[in-house]
């Protein structure tokens, strides 16, 4: 634990490097902190927090700067999260009105990237989570079939299934109606659970069509969108250094360790913070991720954040990406509303 004199003054350091970038020295510390101790006072106190891994010295200069473990105790126990201008919020929730979810998600990304100056990411929402409005069979060759199914927010998905037998065109449609009648605004994992008790009633052979229908695997799709990669390429701590500006670049492309991250941060509530080495991917060592979950109707359906460097004004970036997940929230409930 630290006590009060050794907090104010990690709190002012941290504060001071976020907005200058620069190591700050005791004697700009004595001033800033508003406590009234000598340059040697502040400089002991430095020596214990740097002790503790809190703060460092960089070789180049006599200040010090935060190290991880120093932003993480700032963000736990100092940080005073500035409010957003209620003008600021209007507008935001202007721009995300209810509409197609990848509409939706396209813009929220764009949004977080112009607020912060960083890159801006939206995990889509999984496709299972999708709630259906039509579903089709079309004969192709032999027992193969298209499943097209249309999602709720416009989006048409193709599966290919093969049927226990060749079908003909009014067993087909008989299967279509049966599965759009029944399970019309339901997710496919719903479909699965209520299927179940259904498929008794039916003859074996359209029963098997519709098992091979809700297993045949759905095509990829991108997991997630990603707006403003190249606003890092203006941050001080990666402009001077291509080399991680490339593997951060290659991160972005594989996508699967930051979707990895983006579905763990949906397993927690509120705003989720990940400094450097916490996030476990190599790429963001020098990063932050900033990440909040968003909803349809109560339903965690996936997650938004910024990737910025880990000297980011946190008080003005938690509630930027905290805001902009409720209204996404909101926006894609009330358009769901609007399906149903």
């Amino acid at each position: 634990m630290l006590d009060e004199r050794s907090r104010i003054l990690l709190k002012t350091l941290v504060e001071r490097y976020i907005a200058e970038g620069q190591p700050v020295g005791s004697r700009t510390l004595s001033r800033a902190s508003g406590l009234t101790l000598s340059p040697a006072t502040v400089r002991n106190i430095m020596s214990d927090l740097e002790e503790l891994g809190l703060v460092m010295s960089p070789h180049t200069s006599a200040g010090r700067a935060p190290t991880a473990a120093g932003y993480r105790f700032y963000l736990d126990k100092l940080i005073a999260i500035q409010p957003l201008d209620q003008r600021l919020i209007a507008d935001l929730r202007e721009e995300l009105k209810p509409d197609q979810p990848q509409q939706l998600i396209r813009r929220a990304s764009q949004i977080l990237s112009e607020l912060t100056q960083f890159a801006g990411i939206v995990m889509a929402p999984k496709r299972d989570t999708e709630r259906l409005r039509h579903i089709e069979f079309v004969p192709l060759s032999g027992n193969r079939l298209l499943l097209i199914l249309v999602t709720q927010s416009g989006e048409v998905l193709n599966r290919l299934v093969t049927a226990p037998r060749a079908l003909s065109p009014s067993e087909l449609v008989e299967a279509s109606n049966f599965l759009t009648t029944h399970f019309a605004g339901k997710t496919l994992e719903e479909m699965r659970e209520a299927l179940a008790q259904e498929l008794s009633r039916m003859r074996e052979d359209i029963s098997d069509l519709m098992r091979a229908a809700l297993t045949a695997p759905l095509p990829e799709a991108d997991p997630y969108v990603v707006s403003g990669e190249n606003r890092l390429l203006e941050v001080g701590e990666f402009a001077s250094n291509m080399e991680r500006l490339r593997e951060l670049f290659s991160l972005f492309e594989q996508r699967t360790a930051l979707m990895r991250l983006l579905e763990q941060a949906t397993q927690a509530n509120g705003v989720q913070i990940f400094i450097g080495s916490e996030s476990g991917v190599a790429e963001l060592e020098e990063c932050s991720l900033i990440t909040a979950n968003y909803s349809v109707h109560g339903r965690i359906v996936g997650s938004i954040g910024v990737i910025g460097p880990t000297r980011m004004a946190y008080d003005r970036v938690i509630p930027i990406v905290d805001i902009t997940a409720k209204l996404l929230t909101h926006a894609l409930s009330q358009y769901e509303n609007t399906q149903g």
